[in-house]
């Protein structure tokens, strides 16, 4: 079977996608960037879909940390806000994380029917299209987008994403996921400061997130799964090679833990 990938956006796509098919699931600005900077730091996270989803779901933990945002707006019953920022400074990392967002937990959890379901954001981009080539055919890379619209940052993420897996040997599904490639594989992260995203950041006083982003560039070398509603970390090593000499081009990774 000839291998595949496609960008799509918004939750409601995601259904086009199952069953045989791996989605990695992209919400730059904020979604995927908080669950994964939570897993990352050893604290369990569960996204959900709605805030009644959320609510409900906390009531099976004992002392959670209930964050997010809809309609840009923190729920009055949560106690933080979808910041990736705020979260990497707290340290009750016991406390499980149940996480909710107008769109990125929305692709995550039209998802649950799919082969496999990622996060991606620009934290850790460049280990997924070598941890997935190995291991599906057809991939679907979700922009989660906010009000109808492809946003930037979401873009670049999937672009880059894709084109690791078009360099291995994947065909794009589209011609859209060709125009998106060639527009943005080359592009900075800095790219993405156009973005109605970023002025919602701006306006909002809500810069500390925008400032963490850019500063957590390809940082982390583990590729981030969600099963049974909880994100779990892989961590993978970087096997010893000579520096890759572009985006595309990454060193063999090697799992050494999950």
């Amino acid at each position: 079977m000839q291998k595949s990938v496609v960008i799509d956006h918004l939750p409601e796509c995601v259904h086009r996608y199952r069953p045989e098919w791996a989605v990695v699931a992209v919400d730059v600005i904020r979604a995927t960037t908080t669950a994964i900077t939570a897993a990352a730091a050893g604290r369990r996270c569960f996204p959900a879909p709605t805030i009644e989803a959320a609510l409900a779901l906390a009531q099976a933990f004992d002392n959670p940390l209930l964050a997010g945002e809809s309609g840009g707006k923190m729920p009055a019953a949560f106690e933080m806000d979808n910041s990736p920022a705020d979260l990497a400074g707290r340290t009750d990392i016991d406390r499980p994380l149940v996480l909710v967002s107008s769109s990125g937990t929305k692709v995550i959890d039209e998802a649950g029917g799919c082969d496999a379901i990622y996060l991606a954001c620009f934290r850790n981009y460049s280990v997924l299209s070598d941890y997935i080539a190995g291991r599906h055919d057809r991939v679907a890379v979700i922009g989660a987008g906010s009000l109808g619209e492809f946003r930037e940052e979401d873009q670049i993420c999937c672009a880059w994403i894709a084109a690791g897996l078009m360099s291995r040997g994947y065909l794009p599904e589209s011609p859209e996921t060709t125009a998106l490639v060639s527009r943005w594989r080359d592009a900075p992260p800095e790219a993405c400061l156009g973005s109605r995203s970023v002025d919602f950041l701006k306006r909002t006083g809500r810069m500390r997130d925008l400032d963490f982003i850019l500063a957590h560039i390809d940082d982390l070398q583990s590729v981030f799964t969600v099963r049974n509603g909880e994100v779990h970390r892989i961590r993978l090593e970087a096997a010893p090679t000579r520096r890759p000499a572009n985006r595309d081009e990454r060193p063999a990774a090697v799992v050494v833990e999950c």
